[in-house]
């Protein structure tokens, strides 16, 4: 679509349909066969105050542009997710979360207002003093309220494009779990696991955006180029003692001390490798991203690490980040305790293995992220999101033939 009209159009006309952003949820969150509708086209600033940051965009305005426009200007997002081509009616629909849930929550809680083009045709300015419901129905509802059409929210201000990043070592899960909780007052922070080794040692990389006086004048920040990933490569490459290589050498290269990177190698490493899922071969991969509530995790992080050790399911990608309080975002995925994200290379024995995993998770009153989500069902998501009878009763409101629909709102009964 590239104009509301656009949108109104294929609403009328279609019977079933989704939005799609860029396409950067790992599973069928934004998958129809019926008809999927593109927001890309429609990905304009509308308005930018330079005093306050306040900002309203197209829902189709990638996250990198966003970046290109803000940054030079002396702005930031107020939450960013692991990678930046994604737009923001995509981070609005999944409620992302990044590096800074534990101080700013979700990117939901940033929004002040947004307007969605609803399956009657109508379109509603949805904020916090108006269909205040309905709007907390949006921030993390999957698309299935209606078209996001564009959303006005604040940047937060920055001297520098540079990140003041500061790794520690920890030498198991327990430690990794304490530092994250005794440098809470740090802006930004996030532990690298090794899924592989017994203690679940682990990297802690914390991070402030630095101030222009840490910041030597002279500094240019390097473009990055971008490689790519020419060939899948073969399953030998992802087995258990591939991996575990690979893990000793990431550990010992991150040396503990102090860095001054530039936001692009912070917040989106990944970025630079194109095709990176290559890596995974033709079969592909999944990830897998779990919470477990606080009181639970010591014990339930540990099980779950424990188990997939157990099977040498090596994971390249193991993140452990801490959480605030949860939001108001009626299926926002946050809640307060810690969230694990992991790729496996797809397999029969993998999928063998997540299905233990969602029960180690269930165990521990823990929940699935639905923008990672490809494979679990809808018993899972009735115990893991408390306020799921809420949301469907205003999408029923909103939507009653249900016209707003996805592989994913039907595999698990949203």
């Amino acid at each position: 679509m590239r104009e509301p009209d656009d949108a109104r159009a294929a609403v009328a006309t279609e019977a079933s349909l989704i939005a799609r952003g860029n396409g950067r949820s790992y599973g069928d969150a934004a998958l129809n066969p019926a008809c999927t509708l593109s927001t890309l086209p429609s990905g304009r600033i509308l308005a930018f105050d330079p005093e306050s940051g306040r900002i309203t965009c197209e829902a189709g305005l990638l996250l990198a542009d966003l970046l290109a426009f803000a940054v030079p200007r002396g702005f930031f997002p107020p939450v960013t997710p692991g990678t930046k081509f994604v737009t923001i009616g995509g981070m609005i629909a999944a409620d992302v979360h990044g590096k800074n849930h534990h101080v700013a929550g979700t990117f939901g809680a940033h929004v002040e207002s947004l307007s969605l083009l609803t399956a009657g045709g109508e379109i509603l300015r949805c904020a916090r003093d108006e269909n205040a419901e309905l709007f907390a129905a949006c921030r993390g509802g999957m698309g299935l309220l209606g078209v996001i059409l564009d959303a006005t929210f604040r940047l937060i201000a920055i001297e520098t494009p540079m990140i003041r990043q500061e790794t520690r070592r920890a030498a198991d899960l327990t430690e990794a779990m304490a530092l994250l909780e005794d440098t809470a007052a740090w802006t930004y922070s996030v532990a690298w696991i090794d899924c592989l080794a017994p203690t679940g040692r682990s990297l802690v990389y914390l991070g402030e955006h630095a101030p222009r006086a840490q910041v030597a004048e002279t500094l240019v920040v390097p473009s990055r180029k971008s490689r790519s990933v020419p060939v899948d490569l073969p399953r030998l490459a992802l087995g258990r003692y591939s991996v575990r290589v690979f893990n000793e050498l990431y550990y010992r290269r991150g040396k503990p001390g102090t860095a001054l990177i530039d936001y692009d190698r912070y917040f989106y490493p990944l970025d630079a490798l194109l095709d990176w899922n290559r890596i995974y071969g033709r079969q592909g991969f999944v990830q897998y991203q779990c919470v477990i509530p606080l009181a639970a995790c010591p014990e339930g992080m540990a099980v779950l690490l424990r188990r997939i050790a157990q099977a040498g399911c090596g994971s390249f990608l193991a993140v452990l980040k801490l959480f605030g309080a949860e939001g108001d975002g009626l299926l926002s995925f946050p809640t307060e305790g810690y969230t694990l994200a992991l790729d496996f290379p797809a397999s029969i024995p993998v999928f063998n293995l997540l299905i233990e995993l969602d029960a180690i998770v269930t165990d521990f009153g823990g929940r699935l992220y639905l923008a990672k989500d490809a494979r679990s069902g809808a018993a899972m998501m009735r115990t893991g999101y408390p306020r799921l009878a809420q949301f469907r009763r205003i999408r029923a409101a909103m939507d009653p033939a249900g016209k707003f629909a996805s592989i994913q709102s039907q595999r698990l009964d949203l």
